[in-house]
């Protein structure tokens, strides 16, 4: 399709009559046109588009539209009947009365042509820079960051299921591509156990006739890919079908092969959560938990402005499997508020999105103050008060000798490795005739035989851990921490008013597209409240809690 840019037209005179007429206190979408303005143009969106070809329908308007069916928690059909319908709606976009809006399914492909061009970014930034332009967000303030998880649109199946489901996937893929191959390859029993879903009410009960049911689906999936990868008569296009690559990788995942023969892998022996995937209409959601949270999905790390008695906007938004930790995402979200101009003076995070090494280089390379606590030291001298912890031992950072209580010297080289999370470390030892001689020994070590030895981080960063670990015994930083609270409530409004807890779409692509229309729709809902003068809601606090003396 080919796209003639246009500007926005103002809105029509009989559509801001009506509209007003219907709603003389104006409401959600008609406070918002008027205030922002016109944010999204048809030329943001022109690399979309060829130069020849059926006239398209102006991306700019299908842009709005797409965050005002977020803000209204509408289907795709829902969103196309209040464009032709609502005059709220039509009074945000600029259209006549008389306007019959567009069929539905153009909001699919729009979003489509997004993710193809990578372009779906735009629809949260073009709104920040509007409000960077009108003064409402500022860089080198306060923001805060925290994640939540997501669930998938799929559901959520054992070992069993699983296998049985990828299969059957793959013959339904074959059936519609191939059918005539198909046919030459099943066997007639097969329609019995694949025709239907594969659920657990339809599974034999008891370990051994699971096993056998098992290496039976297994041996049928070998069947269909022996056929396809080793027939030379088989075409090679069969190759390039997803769900065939799909049973593929799933295969290798459950199964292993020992003189020819297939055997169903015992628990330990299967790959890591994070390299499978549990079901084959999803195959980029993951497992995932935190503290006593477990899902199959996603996770999505918010962050938002929060400076005093400013309007709290959600600035950057990022979308992971479910099983990357929290640390990994802190410089993504550094650097990506960089390219912005959005970064922060101060960020407050909790303790998932800290270490050592970020405190340092946050500070360094984004002249930015990473507030958030670092994990305690849990070795069991810290936890003795008699007994001898790191922090009782004096580094010479020069000399690169390390003294301990009773003042008996290191030896003389230190150790500088890579530890299992790829983290610098400096392995510390002392002498082991001292250590065997010293009369405190049991203040220091454990070990029956060998010396006590020390695990430091670089200086600067063992600096920064000590540094972070005294503030957060300070009332003063305690204070300044607890303002990260205030995202919960941001994580609150998006699962509960804006769907954000369960995915709409497959994928970890068409999900953070959907994240972003679910972060740029909860700021237009936050900016009209801020344009009407409704203060920040308070932390409830029961009537029974309230009666407690101070």
């Amino acid at each position: 399709m080919a796209l003639h840019p246009q500007s926005m037209k103002p809105v029509p005179p009989l559509t801001k009559e009506i509209a007003h007429q219907a709603f003389p206190k104006g409401n959600l979408y008609m406070t918002i046109r008027d205030e922002l303005g016109i944010f999204y143009q048809d030329t943001d969106f022109a690399e979309l588009y060829s130069i020849e070809g059926q006239p398209a329908l102006h991306p700019g308007n299908l842009a709005l539209v797409c965050v005002m069916q977020y803000m209204a928690n509408l289907s795709d059909r829902g969103a196309a009947e209040a464009v032709a319908g609502r005059i709220d709606w039509k009074y945000a976009l600029g259209l006549e009365l008389t306007d019959p809006g567009f069929d539905f399914s153009v909001l699919s492909l729009f979003r489509s042509r997004l993710l193809s061009g990578s372009k779906e970014q735009l629809l949260l930034d073009k709104l920040l820079e509007r409000c960077q332009e009108l003064g409402f967000l500022k860089a080198k303030g306060k923001a805060r960051t925290d994640s939540t998880h997501i669930l998938a649109a799929i559901r959520n199946l054992n070992r069993l299921e699983c296998v049985g489901e990828t299969l059957r996937a793959a013959l339904n893929a074959l059936a519609i591509v191939a059918p005539n191959w198909l046919s030459n390859v099943v066997e007639k029993d097969w329609f019995d156990r694949y025709s239907r879903p594969v659920e657990e009410s339809r599974l034999p009960r008891g370990t051994e006739a699971r096993t056998i049911m098992a290496l039976t689906i297994g041996c049928d999936g070998m069947r269909i890919l022996e056929e396809i990868y080793d027939n030379p008569n088989t075409p090679l296009w069969l190759w390039e079908i997803p769900a065939i690559e799909t049973l593929r990788i799933t295969w290798i995942h459950q199964y292993w092969i020992d003189n020819g023969e297939l055997h169903w892998r015992n628990h330990q022996d299967l790959p890591p959560s994070g390299l499978r995937s549990n079901s084959p209409y999803d195959t980029e959601a993951r497992y995932g938990s935190k503290r006593h949270t477990t899902w199959i999905g996603y996770k999505v790390h918010l962050t938002e402005t929060c400076d005093k008695n400013q309007i709290h906007l959600i600035t950057n938004i990022e979308t992971t499997q479910a099983h990357l930790s929290d640390v990994d995402q802190t410089e993504e979200i550094h650097q990506s508020l960089a390219d912005k101009e959005l970064l922060p003076k101060q960020h407050l995070v909790d303790a998932g999105y800290v270490d050592a090494t970020l405190l340092v280089e946050s500070q360094q390379k984004h002249e930015l103050e990473l507030i958030g606590p670092v994990r305690e030291n849990v070795s069991w001298q810290s936890k003795d008060k008699n007994a001898y912890d790191i922090n009782q031992f004096k580094i010479n950072w020069k000399t690169q000798q390390v003294t301990c209580p009773q003042g008996v010297k290191s030896t003389k080289k230190w150790s500088v490795h890579k530890d299992q999370w790829d983290n610098t470390v400096i392995g510390v030892k002392f002498p082991r005739k001292a250590c065997r001689e010293c009369l405190f020994r049991h203040l220091c070590t454990r070990s029956a035989t060998e010396p006590r030895e020390i695990t430091l981080r670089p200086k600067e960063e063992h600096l920064a851990i000590v540094k972070r670990r005294k503030q957060q015994t300070n009332k003063r930083w305690l204070k300044q921490y607890n303002q990260r609270a205030g995202v919960e409530g941001t994580i609150s409004q998006g699962v509960r008013g804006l769907g954000l807890r369960k995915c709409r779409y497959v994928g970890l692509e068409k999900v953070h597209l959907q994240h972003i229309l679910t972060a740029t729709a909860m700021n237009m809902i936050r900016l009209e409240a801020w344009f009407q003068g409704v203060p920040l809601a308070q932390t409830r606090v029961s009537s029974f809690a309230q009666l407690a003396p101070d």
